[in-house]
């Protein structure tokens, strides 16, 4: 199977496994590329923690890109070849979040949710045409309640679209619920 043919979606809610459970989708021995979204903050302690947690659990025969922006990610599937190690973007909800601060679109602004949702159709359009092994790790949040915030619910409603057009153009999908991964396709 080459990896045009196949790409792998891996949604789940927070301290799922989504992340561990994508990167056993792999062989430990084998090399991969691993695409970390999250933007590091020197006074976020807690969040470099996390961070650290993640890099300690990979093998180190790993690559390990970061690309918090958002033209790196999609830049990054762009140029991949069907001979290149498999490549897991660990996740895209930090992706998002990215994407929106940049655009300044959290007040829900017309021309920066423009912006967001052309970067998002570009996401989608290049993890159709990547030529590598491809595994997306995203939060599920459409399972909950109706955030109360304004930002919560835009959140909430782009992650959604991003998943769902990622959902059509991958082989697989599936959704991890307490550790448990159920396949949706």
């Amino acid at each position: 199977m080459t990896g045009s043919e196949h790409r792998t979606l891996v949604l789940g809610g927070a301290r799922s496994g989504k992340s561990a459970h994508a990167e056993g989708l792999l062989p430990r021995e084998g090399a991969a590329t691993y695409v970390a979204t999250a933007r590091r903050d020197p006074r976020d302690e807690e969040w470099n923690r996390r961070i650290a947690d993640h890099v300690a659990r990979r093998p180190a025969n790993w690559n390990t890109v970061e690309a918090p922006r958002p033209d790196e990610l999609v830049d990054l599937l762009d140029n991949a070849r069907a001979t290149d190690p498999p490549i897991l973007v660990d996740d895209l909800a930090t992706w998002l979040t990215g994407a929106l601060d940049d655009a300044g679109a959290w007040e829900r602004d017309t021309s920066a949710l423009t912006i967001v949702r052309g970067q998002r159709d570009e996401l989608r359009r290049a993890s159709e045409s990547c030529s590598a092994r491809l595994l997306l790790v995203s939060a599920e949040v459409g399972l909950g309640v109706v955030p109360e915030s304004r930002a919560g619910r835009l959140f909430r409603d782009e992650l959604g679209a991003l998943n769902a057009g990622l959902a059509e153009v991958c082989d697989d999908v599936l959704l991890l619920v307490a550790g448990l991964p159920l396949r949706l396709r």
